[in-house]
């Protein structure tokens, strides 16, 4: 797989509207890279994600993935090598935690072995013991607990990269943590790449390296995390800062957060 698991080259798109969504977007996300994405609402953040997906393409520009534009890619085939994790998490409320992770298996036609291997794999992975978990059911689950499982569902199929949305935006601190714990450690043990959307700068530093700031369909500054927010060089950067001030870093906050989540199972 190339360096480059994500690219955008001059992509422009506009959905029929008069003013475009994207102006002429450049990014590159690397395999094994957290990368943030930060802006306003309707800064263009997940229309990026949809353009990955191939949910949508672009109007002038390409957006490359592993090496090979979206419009040559086989939808389902690409969606294959993406997990998608979502702030509502979308689970199904008639199926127990099991079988909502199964559902993709189950569609790709896997041996009902190899799938229920791959659910009691995932399960003790996200730190849901299956003997405990399987046969519950998503009402019947925390916040956290119901995230973990949509992280658990998103990367069932092994991908290579995983998009995300405002995960854990509405959940409380403690619970943010050990979700964002979590997606840290996936990243680093599955060498995935992660765009990672947020509007909380305080989520984006404890688990992002780089950081893309946008404004209105533009990539308006980027680069590591630490420095973009020590030295922002663009004057909007400043105005989000100062909008959500930066808290000083707690090193120990992700590991609390975790340990608070599984004393409270």
């Amino acid at each position: 797989m190339s360096s480059q698991a994500i690219e955008f080259r001059g992509v422009t798109f506009s959905r029929g509207a008069e003013s475009p969504v994207l102006h002429d977007v450049s990014l590159t996300i690397e395999t094994g890279a957290v990368v943030a994405l930060v802006g306003r609402s309707g800064a263009g953040k997940t229309t990026i994600l949809k353009l990955v997906n191939r949910l949508l393409l672009p109007d002038r520009g390409d957006v490359i993935v592993q090496g090979q534009s979206t419009r040559a890619w086989d939808p389902i085939v690409l969606r294959r090598r993406i997990g998608y994790v979502l702030q509502d998490v979308g689970l199904f409320p008639h199926l127990t935690i099991g079988d909502n992770i199964a559902v993709i298996p189950r569609l790709e036609k896997w041996p009902e072995a190899r799938t229920r291997a791959r659910v009691l794999e995932l399960l003790q992975l996200v730190g849901l013991p299956a003997e405990r978990f399987e046969s519950r059911w998503p009402d019947e689950l925390s916040g956290g607990q119901r995230q973990r499982v949509g992280i658990a569902r998103a990367v069932v199929l092994r991908p290579d990269f995983v998009l995300a949305d405002e995960i854990v935006s509405g959940l409380d601190v403690s619970t943010q943590a050990q979700v964002l714990r979590l997606l840290k450690e996936l990243t680093g043990e599955m060498h995935l790449a992660l765009a990672f959307i947020s509007h909380d700068l305080s989520v984006i530093r404890s688990i992002c390296q780089r950081v893309l700031v946008m404004r209105e369909g533009r990539v308006v500054e980027e680069g590591p995390c630490e420095r973009v927010f020590a030295a922002p060089a663009a004057a909007y950067t400043r105005v989000l800062i100062d909008a959500i001030p930066l808290p000083a870093i707690d090193p120990g906050w992700l590991t609390r957060g975790a340990a608070v989540e599984a004393a409270t199972a």
